[in-house]
């Protein structure tokens, strides 16, 4: 069964702190929350019972959300 990623996990980091710098940075702001619809999109594709999306397709979306991902742990490893 397919789930979400724990951001804060992968970038070994608190929420408090992606909190603090979100709260600082509009465009972090932004980025976390389009890795959220991502990372839906891609759990969602990936659930037995949705309409299924080719191999290609799915491998996009999942490279498109890593690409999110690196330019959210840019921001997040910013000195203040």
């Amino acid at each position: 069964m397919p789930v979400t990623h724990d951001l804060c996990q992968d970038l070994q980091c608190t929420k408090d702190h992606i909190q603090q710098k979100r709260s600082e940075n509009p465009r972090l702001d932004s980025l976390l929350q389009k890795y959220s619809q991502l990372d839906a999109e891609v759990v969602d594709a990936e659930k037995p019972s949705s309409a299924a999306l080719s191999d290609v397709a799915l491998k996009a979306l999942k490279e498109k959300r890593l690409q999110v991902k690196d330019e959210i742990a840019g921001y997040l490893q910013e000195e203040p």
